[in-house]
């Protein structure tokens, strides 16, 4: 039975850990993270995954300190794995495990490694992601990729649409790759890095909405951060204009930008730089899917019309 140490967080944790026990995995030890109580926690719980089971599970504010290190050699695990564990490992963990140490990443390498992958693919219109299993080094995400497994991103899907299909990617990953990694008889394909890039983490202001973008790029905006994150907003002379949900929709002639109330009680949005939207789910100023003082139009880039 081989041994591994596992540095877990979030829905793709718990679900690759079920993996490594359903195949019969020795988890010698799980190091997760304290939930951050400014944060919405609207993910599965490692922590109570380590609890159902009887696995001992750690929390330490630095994965890397000294007496953890220590504490992982001294388990002399075959493997270590890292699934949506949001703190760096350092060389001398990573060189720990004698069989190798191995991340799932929610994208398909080499495109947005870093950060928030799910997020920044909706963002940049991509109509597929996945998850990739591959071998950690001291740089993030750029080891030889073990297995991928694509999903579509469909041109409604919202980043939680999206997070769910590329948690049963990982699922799925982990699950293929498994009896190759454990006999040590597995593929290691070299990423060409030239073909992505690395991006970063997100804040909720980077949600705030630009006259410049056109609807198709406000539309996959919105989506990228529709709940459980922030939102995307317009801040107006009406107060905070926030945007959950919206579809394409085809431009009518003579509209100026801004919101209009149809007759038949629908809301649409003429972009500046060109396009429309259908506005599904808004508020204006705390108020659900309405306009200032029950008018029909609405300029959230300048002045009431």
């Amino acid at each position: 039975m081989k041994r591994a140490v596992v540095f877990a967080y979030h829905d793709v944790g718990v679900r690759c850990l079920q993996v490594l026990l359903s195949q019969g995995v020795d988890i010698a030890l799980v190091v997760t993270h304290e939930d951050n109580p400014q944060e919405n926690i609207w993910f599965a719980s490692v922590a109570g995954l380590c609890r159902d089971h009887g696995l001992p599970c750690i929390k330490p504010a630095d994965p890397n300190a000294p007496e953890i290190v220590d504490r992982i050699r001294a388990l002399s695990p075959d493997m270590l794995f890292s699934f949506y564990y949001r703190h760096l490992l350092q060389e001398q963990l990573l060189s720990i495990p004698r069989a190798g140490s191995f991340n799932m990443h929610g994208s398909l390498l080499p495109k947005y490694r870093g950060r928030v992958p799910v997020n920044w693919a909706i963002i940049h219109g991509e109509t597929e992601t996945g998850a990739t299993l591959h071998v950690m080094n001291a740089k993030p995400d750029n080891g030889p990729v073990v297995e991928q497994f694509a999903v579509p991103i469909l041109i409604n899907d919202d980043a939680l649409d999206v997070f769910r299909k590329v948690t049963v990617a990982a699922e799925i990953c982990l699950h293929r790759a498994l009896p190759g990694l454990l006999s040590g008889d597995y593929p290691q394909r070299p990423q060409n890095l030239a073909l992505g890039a690395y991006f970063g983490g997100r804040k909720s202001e980077d949600g705030r909405i630009a006259a410049s973008l056109t609807a198709l790029q406000m539309h996959n905006l919105i989506r990228a951060v529709s709940r459980p994150y922030p939102g995307a907003y317009i801040d107006t002379a009406a107060g905070r204009l926030l945007i959950w949900k919206t579809r394409l929709a085809n431009a009518r002639a003579g509209d100026s930008p801004g919101i209009i109330r149809a007759p038949d009680q629908r809301f649409y949005l003429t972009a500046p730089a060109g396009g429309c939207l259908q506005l599904l789910d808004f508020e204006l100023n705390g108020m659900a899917n309405a306009l200032p003082e029950s008018g029909n139009t609405f300029n959230p880039f300048g002045t009431l019309q």
